[in-house]
């Protein structure tokens, strides 16, 4: 029998994890000079884009449970990023809003990203290279969670 299949050069879930695990190591100076983690620069990111959010939407924006996410919100409304409150329209509903210091942290983080993909740009990986390979990223993402609302 032929176990080349499970080599884990053979895999495809490895080269993601891995880079996964060491593109999140690569932001970790920028987000230590600011005072955050990765993921509660993920969730800053979110609420960038449209505050005043359930709970429910950041962890489906994050692909992430709401048993993950809930923790991370507790901290970071400790840290005086973010405000809870239920919705007065459903009280289920917790809606995120950022505070001041929350929205003030977005200047401190405008120029990570552009920070860190010029970091990643080699003679062997340019920038269109790395765009590319997260356009392609995104499309594989949309096919499997498209899958997995499907097999629900």
């Amino acid at each position: 029998m032929n176990y080349d299949q499970l080599k884990l050069s053979s895999q495809v879930c490895f080269p993601l994890y891995a880079a996964s695990r060491l593109i999140t190591r690569e932001y970790q100076p920028y987000l230590d000079k600011i005072g955050i983690t990765y993921p509660q620069y993920l969730v800053l990111m979110v609420l960038w884009e449209t505050e005043g959010i359930t709970v429910n939407e950041i962890t489906n924006k994050l692909i992430l449970n709401t048993n993950t996410v809930t923790p991370l919100l507790k901290r970071m409304e400790s840290q005086g990023l973010i405000l809870r409150s239920r919705s007065e329209k459903d009280e289920r509903k917790v809606l995120v809003h950022l505070t001041d210091k929350g929205r003030k942290m977005r200047e401190d983080a405008v120029s990570i990203p552009e920070s860190l993909v010029k970091s990643l740009s080699t003679e062997d990986m340019k920038m269109e290279d790395i765009i590319e390979l997260r356009d392609k990223l995104n499309t594989l993402i949309a096919f499997l969670l498209k899958k997995a609302n499907n097999s629900d």
